[in-house]
């Protein structure tokens, strides 16, 4: 049976995905006012800039249950290191993993963007495998069951009628596919390398800053490669909005906070939820409708989630204990 803060953090962890599946919408949106690094630049800087008003006034609210150890000074150096650390990589790994699969879009079509950039379901289970982190049965048939969901959902039944001939052009891997794929790999390292540090370092502070972080690196590479004007930025707003506020502020926060204690595996794989439901935010939001396929895709991709939420018979999470 599943402990209260596995069910809580599976819950946040499906928010999180619910958010940038919606986020889809407004990262279409933008795009066709500014380019990939200006939109990623405008919305992590404001992402970072909600979360620290938030930091400030949790900190007020948790000043009388400070921990006596964190007062020492040598533990204090050592614990905003530490924090500055996770900071940095997670924000390196997001900018990276954000804009290869921003120009990687412009390059492929929409159906393999998708299945490639949730290809990290699978490659953070095997990346675990050289951190010694093992998975039960029951999540690899997850793995399995998600890749076969996500291949439905994203081929969809024009690619199909193509036939044959169609499938096997995908076998030449082009420009776009490799960015994505690239991508895919920078946020599998991006969940792995906050299953490490959100047991070390406070989790929304980490996210305040991996945002800033992504925010000045895109900004090096708006400045460098393209040509920003505020008049774009403004006419972008909404977009930029959610995709700063709900993708950025809330969404990145939820995720560091609801991996704190779960398998980077079955957290990866929750998260990959937010394909299924870009769906229904594209059916919702642009009139698009579901297909048999993608019906089908929906069903595969509900059933690896509960897959891997069920306990095998040797259940072990991410640093080899029993949850």
């Amino acid at each position: 049976m599943m402990s209260k803060l596995k069910i809580r953090n599976s819950l946040l962890l499906l928010l999180t995905a619910s958010i940038w599946g919606v986020a889809f919408v407004a990262q279409s949106v933008g795009m066709d006012y500014v380019g990939p690094f200006t939109f990623n630049c405008v919305r992590s800087l404001l992402g970072g800039s909600v979360l620290t008003p938030v930091i400030w006034f949790l900190d007020r609210l948790n000043g009388h249950k400070k921990n006596p150890a964190s007062e020492d000074p040598q533990n204090r150096k050592k614990e905003l290191r530490t924090l500055a650390a996770g900071g940095v990589f997670c924000g390196s790994l997001l900018c990276l993993g954000s804009n290869l699969q921003q120009f990687g879009i412009q390059y492929t079509t929409v159906g393999k963007a998708g299945f490639i950039t949730a290809f990290y379901i699978i490659i953070v289970p095997v990346l675990g495998l050289f951190l010694h982190r093992k998975c039960g049965i029951t999540v690899w048939l997850g793995v399995l069951f998600a890749l076969a969901g996500l291949y439905f959902l994203c081929i969809t039944d024009t690619a199909s009628r193509a036939g044959t001939e169609r499938l096997l052009a995908w076998l030449p891997v082009g420009k776009g596919e490799l960015l994505l794929l690239a991508g895919a790999l920078a946020f599998s390292l991006h969940i792995l390398v906050i299953d490490y540090f959100t047991a070390r370092a406070d989790g929304v502070k980490m996210s305040c800053i991996q945002f800033f972080v992504c925010g000045l690196i895109s900004a090096v590479g708006m400045i460098l490669t393209e040509e920003p004007q505020m008049r774009a930025v403004v006419s972008a707003w909404q977009p930029i909005l959610y995709a700063g506020i709900m993708s950025c502020g809330v969404a990145y926060t939820l995720q560091i906070v609801g991996q704190k204690g779960m398998n980077p595996t079955v957290a990866s794989l929750i998260l990959s939820l937010e394909s299924v439901i870009s769906v229904l935010a594209g059916m919702a939001l642009l009139s698009q409708k579901l297909s048999g396929r993608e019906v089908l895709g929906c069903v595969l991709m509900f059933s690896a989630i509960i897959l891997a939420q069920l306990p095998g018979k040797k259940e072990e999470d991410g640093r080899g204990k029993s949850d």
